[in-house]
């Protein structure tokens, strides 16, 4: 018997859930045993359910192909089989709540890359390297659901991951105002160009319900535990606009921001190369050894160079200058469906693990 830690993925058959079971492959802690779907997938092998939308570009690893798909929505069947389950569900932001915490209440704890939970007072909204001590607010869920093991956890959205850890670097010259603009891919829709051929050479200035997230979700990370719930930190004010470009994988930032406090570009250089967190320190599996790369080319970063940079977990930033209006601007750069989304999810995993709170039922 394998000592690794039974993990089920809720959603599998989707861009997100195929993304989980390419990074989980040989994983040194986690090992995929069960896939759950929507019942028309269900009682079909993962590689028939699939078929022809495998989206990744490792082929699909073997030892899931022959998994037979379970129905997402016989949660004590479920899991009853795994430890704990990722979640990448495609369902309405209700019954995703009603899905995620129907687990949760099996003792299974859930690590959620959906957004439905993230402003659940009581769920950790969580960037390891930034926000890990946010998993303490599990013990007041716990209360709240009547579980002892179980319990939600989620990562935040893929646009901010290019600027908040970014932002979090230069706390110390307290960052107030900010003004973003992402240039988001299109596997954040869980597309790819074959799926979605008028993205080619096209530009859509709109992507619903993306700027409120990336304006708001970094407060809610930069927040504490008051009372047993995450109260949002309200010192930075974030504007932003999202746009999807036709790209791939890669979500780019252009970010400009006025600090209360006057740094030079040495000093906000220098808090970038040293920034790092408790992934780092406990050396976990997927955690990148160099979080934030300074690039001082002109050019970079760009998304055909840099969009893998740490195996996709780590971020790019460049063209760190002084702005006639802001005070300092900068180009952000992170992969969205691996350190924004699975990859996240991941790391975010294997940080509970850590902490004790995933352990083996």
């Amino acid at each position: 018997m394998s000592d690794k830690l039974k993990v089920g993925i809720l959603g599998g058959t989707g861009m997100v859930g195929q993304r989980f079971i390419a990074l989980l492959e040989n994983h040194p802690w986690f090992e995929v045993t069960t896939i759950a779907a929507s019942p028309r997938s269900a009682g079909k092998t993962y590689e028939e359910a699939v078929g022809d939308r495998w989206k990744m570009d490792t082929p699909m690893p073997e030892a899931v192909k022959k998994l037979i798909v379970h129905n997402v929505n016989e949660v004590e069947e479920v899991a009853s089989t795994v430890d704990f389950v990722f979640s990448a569900v495609d369902m309405s932001k209700e019954e995703i709540k009603a899905i995620e915490e129907a687990y949760a209440k099996t003792e299974t704890p859930v690590v959620s890359n959906n957004s439905a939970h993230r402003w659940t007072p009581d769920v950790p909204m969580v960037v390891p390297e930034i926000n890990p001590e946010h998993f303490d607010v599990i013990e007041f869920q716990k209360k709240r659901l009547g579980t002892t093991r179980g319990f939600v956890a989620v990562k935040p959205n893929c646009s901010i991951q290019s600027y908040a850890p970014v932002l979090t670097a230069w706390k110390e010259f307290e960052p107030y105002e900010v003004v973003a603009t992402t240039y988001q891919a299109i596997s954040g829709a869980g597309k790819t160009f074959k799926d979605w051929p008028e993205m080619v050479e096209n530009i859509i200035p709109y992507i619903g319900g993306e700027e409120e997230k990336s304006e708001q979700e970094p407060l809610r990370i930069w927040g504490k535990i008051e009372n047993g719930v995450i109260v949002k930190a309200d010192d930075v004010k974030i504007t932003c606009q999202c746009i999807r470009v036709p790209v791939l994988n890669g979500h780019t930032a252009a970010v400009f921001v006025k600090f209360r406090k006057n740094p030079t570009k040495e000093q906000l250089v220098e808090k970038l190369v040293n920034f790092k967190g408790l992934p780092q320190e406990l050396d976990l599996p997927s955690a990148p050894k160099q979080f934030i790369q300074v690039m001082e080319e002109d050019n970079r970063p760009q998304v055909q160079l840099d969009v893998n940079y740490e195996n996709g977990m780590g971020i790019s930033v460049g063209r760190i200058r002084e702005d006639s209006i802001y005070d300092w601007k900068f180009i952000g750069l992170s992969h969205n469906t691996v350190r924004g989304a699975a990859g996240g999810a991941v790391l975010c995993a294997e940080t509970l693990k850590a902490k004790g709170y995933i352990t083996k039922k």
